[in-house]
C-alpha cells in the first residue's frame, strides 16, 4: 500500500517515462507504418488546420506539446529550433497540445505562468514568437487518440507519403547534456532517402491530461478549500524579519484590509498562485492592516476567499511605521503587493491591484520552469 502512494506522489511531481501510465481504453500509439491521422483543429492564429494543409512538405512532423508541463518548458527552444533549421528542407511542423485544461490540477502548474487553455496558448505563441502552427485539442481530444499521444512532448514523424517513420522524445534528456539526438536523426536519415536509424524511442515528460481526470482535479479544490485558515498578529520585530528573508523561500506578500475593495476582489487571484506554487520554495504572506480590534472580521473574509496561507494582521500602532519597516517605497495605498527573494531583496512592487500574470510569470522566472531549477 506505502509503494502504491509512493508511485502516485511521484508520478504527480517528476518526469517519468509515460509508458508506465494507462491510457484511456481504446488509446494505442500509432505504430510505425501507419498513415497519418487527419484532424480538423483550430490554431492560435485562429485558423483551421488539417492533414491536408501540409501536403506539399517532403516530411511533416508533428510534436505534441504544451505550456505547463516543465519537460514541454525545456524543450520549447529545440522545437523552436527543429522549425527554423529545418522547413526550408521541405519540413513542415506542427505542434498540437493534446491536454484537457481543466484536467490539471493546480499543483500540476507550479513551473509555469499559463496553463492548457486555448487562450493561454495564443498568449505563448505570442510570447515565444512561434512561427509554426500550434493546434489546441483539448476539447475533443480527437486527433491526441488517434494519434495515441502518452506525453508531451512526444513526436510523429511522417514520410512525403504520409507514412510514420519516427515515433518517441527530441532527444535523450530534457535539462541534462544530450547524447542522442534522435529526432533530428530520423530527419536527416529521411532527407537523405535512407531508413530511420532508430524508429522508435522511449518518451518522458508530463502525462497527457485526458478528460477523464477532471474530476480529480474538482476534488482536489474541494480538498483545499478544506484547508484551515488561520491568522496571527504580526509586530514591529515581525515585520523587520520578514522583510529580511533569511530563508529560502520566494515570498510572495500582500497587504490589505476589509474595507478595500480591490483587496477583497483579488484574494483569490492569490489563493490560485499558492495552490500552484507552494510545493516549491514559495510562500504566500498576507497582511491585514485592519485594527486589530476587527481581527474577526478579516479572518472571515480570508475564510469566505479559502486564503490557507501564512496570514498576519498589523499590530503596529502607526501607519508609517508599518510602511517604513515593510518597504521605504510604499506611499500607502492598498493594495500593496511585493515579491521578496532570499536576503531580502525586493524583485516585485505593485501599488494597486496586481495583473495575476505579471505576478505569476516574476514567481516562475524566479523559481525556473524547468526540472533543472527542481531544487527551487
Amino acid at each position: 500500500m506505502l509503494r502504491v502512494a509512493l508511485l502516485l506522489i511521484v508520478g504527480l511531481f517528476v518526469a517519468v517515462p509515460s509508458s508506465v501510465r494507462a491510457q484511456p481504453p481504446g488509446v494505442k500509439t500509432l505504430s510505425i507504418g501507419a498513415s497519418a491521422p487527419d484532424f480538423k483543429l483550430p490554431g492560435v492564429d485562429d485558423k483551421v488546420y488539417t492533414l491536408k494543409d501540409f501536403a506539399d512538405a517532403k516530411l511533416l512532423l508533428v510534436v505534441f506539446t504544451c505550456n505547463h508541463c516543465p519537460t514541454a518548458n525545456a524543450y520549447e527552444k529545440r522545437i523552436i529550433d527543429l522549425h527554423t533549421d529545418y522547413k526550408a528542407k521541405g519540413v513542415a511542423l506542427v505542434a498540437i497540445s493534446p491536454n484537457d485544461p481543466k484536467a490539471v490540477r493546480l499543483d500540476e502548474l507550479g513551473y509555469t505562468d499559463l496553463g492548457d487553455s486555448f487562450e493561454d496558448m495564443k498568449l505563448r505563441a505570442k510570447e515565444q514568437k512561434f512561427t509554426f502552427p500550434y493546434l489546441y485539442d483539448g476539447d475533443t481530444q480527437e486527433a491526441s487518440r488517434a494519434f495515441g499521444v502518452m506525453a508531451t512532448p512526444q513526436v510523429f514523424l511522417f514520410d512525403q507519403e504520409r507514412k510514420l517513420r519516427y515515433q518517441g522524445r527530441i532527444d535523450d534528456a530534457d535539462v541534462k547534456p544530450v547524447t542522442s539526438h534522435d529526432t533530428r536523426n530520423a530527419l536527416d536519415a529521411l532527407l537523405a532517402g535512407k531508413p530511420v536509424p532508430v524508429e522508435t524511442t522511449r518518451v518522458f515528460g508530463c502525462s497527457t491530461k485526458w478528460s477523464d481526470k477532471r474530476a480529480d482535479a474538482v476534488k482536489s479544490l474541494e480538498k483545499w478549500d478544506m484547508e484551515p485558515v488561520k491568522l496571527e498578529p504580526l509586530d514591529e520585530a515581525g515585520v523587520a524579519k520578514l522583510v529580511k528573508n533569511e530563508g529560502k523561500k520566494l515570498l510572495l506578500i500582500n497587504v490589505w484590509a476589509t474595507h478595500c475593495g480591490p483587496c477583497v476582489a483579488e484574494l483569490p487571484e492569490f489563493v490560485t498562485m499558492n495552490r500552484m506554487y507552494r510545493r516549491r520554495n514559495f510562500e504566500l504572506i498576507t497582511i491585514s492592516i485592519d485594527d486589530p480590534a476587527k481581527r474577526g472580521e478579516a479572518l472571515k473574509v480570508l475564510q469566505e476567499k479559502k486564503v490557507a496561507a501564512t496570514n498576519y494582521i498589523s499590530t503596529v500602532e502607526k501607519a508609517d511605521k508599518f510602511a517604513d519597516l515593510l518597504d521605504k517605497d510604499w506611499q500607502g495605498p492598498l493594495p500593496y503587493t511585493l515579491l521578496i527573494s532570499p536576503e531580502g531583496k525586493i524583485i516585485y512592487r505593485k501599488t494597486g491591484a496586481i495583473e495575476p500574470l505579471t505576478v505569476r510569470r516574476q514567481v516562475v522566472d524566479f523559481l525556473g520552469r524547468t526540472y533543472a531549477s527542481k531544487a527551487k
